[in-house]
C-alpha cells in the first residue's frame, strides 16, 4: 500500500523517492524481505542540498548506513547549493536530502501492481499488460 500511495509508476522500475530515512528503509526491508531482491539490484540517488555545514560524503554515509545498503548502489545525485522552494530562507530543512531507492524490474512493478489490486479488491487494466 506504500508503494501505491508513494511509489513510481513507471511500468519498467519500481522507485520509491521520500525523505523520511525510516519510510525508505522500510521499503528497502520490504524489498529484500518479501521479494527477496538483492541489495546489489537496489539502486540509491540522493537528491541533496549542500551549504548546510554536509558533505556529499556524509549525505551519502547517513543514508547508506540508515537503509543498511553497500556503496556499490549509489548512482548519481542531483546536488542543490539551495533548495529553490524556500529560496534559502529555510535552511536545514531537509539536511540529508530526498532519496531515490529503485530495482529496474519489469516482473518486480507488475508484482508489486498485481499485489495491491489483489489486496484493494479492485482492478486496474492500466497498471498490468
Amino acid at each position: 500500500m506504500l508503494y501505491w500511495a508513494e511509489g513510481s509508476k513507471s511500468r519498467n522500475t519500481a522507485k520509491l523517492v521520500n525523505s523520511d530515512p525510516e519510510l525508505i528503509a522500510f521499503f528497502c526491508r520490504f524489498l529484500g524481505e518479501s521479494l527477496n531482491v538483492s541489495d546489489a539490484d537496489m539502486r540509491l540517488a540522493l537528491n541533496v542540498y549542500l551549504g548546510n555545514s554536509l558533505t556529499i560524503e556524509e549525505i551519502e554515509a547517513y543514508w547508506l548506513d540508515r537503509l543498511q545498503l553497500p556503496r556499490s548502489c549509489l548512482r548519481k545525485h542531483s546536488v542543490n547549493s539551495k533548495p529553490t522552494s524556500s529560496s534559502g530562507r529555510k535552511k536545514n530543512k531537509l539536511p540529508f536530502g530526498v532519496a531515490t531507492v529503485s530495482v529496474p524490474s519489469t516482473e518486480l512493478v507488475q508484482h508489486i501492481y498485481g499485489a495491491i489490486q489483489e489486496y484493494a479488491g479492485f482492478e486496474n487494466h492500466a497498471w498490468l499488460d
